[in-house]
This record gives C-alpha cells, sequence and structure tokens, in this order.
C-alpha cells in the first residue's frame, strides 16, 4: 500500500520531467516530397511543375478553335482551329525535353526540377524551363529580307508552385523572353512577363484550372492582350483530359506571351483542350 501511494505520488513529477525533456527535442525533420501539386504537365496555358517520369514518352494533342465570337458562320470556332502535336520525354524524373509543331509555330523545350517542395521543410517546388520557338507566321512573301534568324523567339521561365492542402495549388511564374522580329516597331524585342495560375480540385476526378499572364513592358499601341484561360481537368484513371476557354489561340509560350488576341470582355475567346497519352 505504502508503494502504491508513494507512485502515486511521483507519477507527476516524473510526467512532468519527462515533457520537460522532450520539450528540447526538435521534430523529426522528414525529407518527403510533396506531390501531385497539379496532375497535368500544363495549367491551362502555362507549365506546371509536374514533369514526366524517367522513360515516359508523352504525346499530346492540344487543340485551339476559332473564335466562339464568329458565331454560327465560324460555327462558333470550329471552322478555324489550331492544333499542336507535342512529344515530352523524361530523361530523367528531374529533366524532360519536347518538341512541338502546330499551325503557328515549331517549339523546343526543355524543363527541370530545381528544387521539390518538403513536407514540414521547404515551403514551394521550383522548376525551369526554357524553349526555342521558330515563328511559321513571318513569311518572305509579306517580309522579303526576313532570315530564318528573325522567326526565333527564346523563353525562360521559373516556375514556383505550392500545393496548400489536396485541394488547391498555386503557381507564380516570372517570365522573360525575346523576340528577334516584333511587327511594332516600338515594341522592345526583350520582353518580359508574370504569370499566375492554380488548381481547385473539387470532387473526386474533377478540377477547376486558371492561368493569367500580365506582360510587363508592351507597347501602349499594341494590338495583343495579356492571356486569360480558365477550364477544367478530369482526371481518367492516369490520364488527364484538359477541357478550357483561353483569350490566346496560339498554344507555344511565344504565342500566348506575345501574341493574344482575344479578349474575354468582347467576346473573344477560343474553346480548347489537351489530350494526352503516356507511353
Amino acid at each position: 500500500m505504502k508503494n502504491l501511494l508513494l507512485l502515486l505520488f511521483l507519477f507527476p513529477l516524473l510526467t512532468y520531467s519527462q515533457d520537460d525533456l522532450l520539450d528540447g527535442v526538435e521534430p523529426l525533420v522528414t525529407k518527403e516530397k510533396v506531390t501531385s501539386a497539379f496532375k497535368a504537365l500544363k495549367i491551362v496555358n502555362l507549365e506546371s511543375t509536374k514533369l514526366a517520369a524517367k522513360g515516359d514518352l508523352y504525346f499530346v494533342v492540344a487543340h485551339r478553335f476559332g473564335s466562339v465570337k464568329d458565331g454560327f458562320e465560324g460555327f462558333y470556332g470550329l471552322d478555324n482551329a489550331n492544333t499542336q502535336i507535342k512529344f515530352i520525354y523524361g530523361i530523367t524524373d528531374g529533366l524532360n525535353v519536347s518538341a512541338a509543331r502546330s499551325e503557328f509555330a515549331y517549339d523546343f523545350a526543355t524543363k527541370y526540377t530545381l528544387l521539390p517542395q518538403i513536407k514540414n521543410g521547404f515551403p514551394v517546388t521550383i522548376a525551369g524551363f526554357n524553349s526555342l520557338s521558330i515563328n511559321n507566321k513571318l513569311k518572305e512573301s509579306l517580309y522579303p529580307k526576313l532570315e530564318f534568324k528573325n522567326k526565333l523567339t527564346y523563353v525562360a521561365q521559373l516556375l514556383i508552385s505550392r500545393k496548400f492542402s489536396e485541394n488547391l495549388s498555386l503557381e507564380i511564374v516570372p517570365t522573360f523572353f525575346h523576340e528577334n522580329f516584333v511587327e511594332n516597331v516600338d515594341q522592345s524585342n526583350s520582353q518580359y512577363a508574370i504569370g499566375f495560375g492554380g488548381r481547385y480540385k473539387f470532387s473526386k476526378r474533377w478540377s477547376l484550372n486558371i492561368d493569367y499572364a500580365a506582360h510587363l513592358n508592351r507597347t501602349a499601341n499594341s494590338l495583343y492582350n495579356n492571356p486569360l484561360s480558365i477550364g477544367f481537368d478530369l482526371e481518367t484513371g492516369g490520364h488527364v483530359f484538359q477541357m478550357h476557354f483561353t483569350s490566346s489561340q496560339g498554344i507555344d509560350e511565344a504565342g500566348y506571351l506575345g501574341r493574344t488576341t482575344g479578349d474575354w470582355t468582347k467576346g473573344n475567346v477560343f474553346f480548347g483542350f489537351n489530350l494526352a497519352r503516356v507511353f
């Protein structure tokens, strides 16, 4: 009985001492990477921080119909479409290369992970993206002195994303691009933009995706606008089918960053989709 009373008396002291010792121990730091901030390689137009896995080959068909403003005369955009065929290969889990062709441009790119988001650690994923675009719309018949180098546009982007929860991921994309040829003599060849994008998953298979790119040094008399895109991702057993409306019919980075002609306020938007198959 005496031993029992002694134990009951000492128990609070032992508990306090143990808690006091544990207070000095740092929480266990893990290196667990946060995955699936985005399910697709693109948000809509902007690249996401997701990469193809090592050895995976993606075949992507990206389609932008004509403007819905064309009405029945243009069959609400179905008569005037731009299609991009693209191949993406994962050299490693952190390095992708790609090649694409559309009516507007040939496009060659690399995307690579710099730093991953770590659970209870580094707060964001940072990836790099670089592309070289060849403008198909520039023709010698229009510009007799045109040289091949005039068709080139170089793009460099940092993709910075954070997965806040299982449902919400956001991304910011500082961008520099250089067009060797610009139609507007007042427009600088070297241009800057900042992109914003996000994904909100509202059911097991569906998510809402939005992205926007603000051009930072576009000339005041430019005919072009900032691209805004709104769409949905449908997850279908490991694949993602993307459907959206966007103010840019151009799909390559140079096209949607520098030469977006649509305007949501005037109903001049394009319906499109991205469809990928992995081998």
